[in-house]
């Protein structure tokens, strides 16, 4: 079913329109030809909707991903992936905010843990494919500790500084989590 609210003469104007597809999907936005492309609303059936800027089919440029479960991106998109600068949150509070490519933490970012077990933890730093990679800070709570220094695939790896609390800690290289030497 589809619900035309503008018509272009050609297939090279932009056109606003509303289409329905048979599975309960929705698009109202603008389309070029037979694609997506301009400003969007996509309501999916499963109750997954993303707001904002299209180009040929794909989400890019600023938009805004709403899942059914209390998860939200905010951010930018290329080729249909968070790529760019954006905001992730979750429903138990954690959260995100940096950098993404092909759909991955990759670049600087924060991620803050919300409720339950790491609540209150927080990384700062840099990101590699989803993974802490490069030099970042790491904050535990309960008792407070902190690692200051470099990451490899989410271990603390290389030169770094563990503190705890009453200002102990340990101060050198680090492979795989592990203490090896000053």
């Amino acid at each position: 079913m589809k619900k035309t609210v503008g018509e272009s003469k050609d297939d090279k104007s932009l056109r606003q329109e509303t289409f329905l597809w048979l599975d309960g999907d929705k698009y109202e936005g603008e389309w070029k030809g037979d694609k997506k492309h301009g400003y969007g609303t996509y309501t999916f059936d499963n109750g997954y909707k993303y707001v904002g800027e299209w180009k040929a089919d794909k989400r890019n440029g600023e938009g805004t991903s709403i899942w059914e479960k209390g998860v939200k991106y905010v951010g930018e998109f290329k080729n249909d992936k968070m790529h760019g600068q954006g905001t992730h949150t979750w429903k138990n509070g954690d959260k995100y905010v940096g950098e993404y490519k092909g759909g991955k933490k990759h670049g600087k970012g924060t991620f803050t843990y919300g409720e339950g077990k790491y609540e209150g933890q927080k990384y700062a730093g840099e990101w590699k494919a989803d993974k802490r990679n490069g030099k970042g800070t790491f904050t535990w709570q309960n008792p407070w500790e902190q690692y200051v220094g470099e990451w490899k695939d989410n271990m603390m790896h290389g030169q770094g500084t563990y503190k705890k609390a009453d200002g102990t800690g340990k101060k050198g290289l680090w492979a795989n989590n592990k203490f090896l030497r000053e």
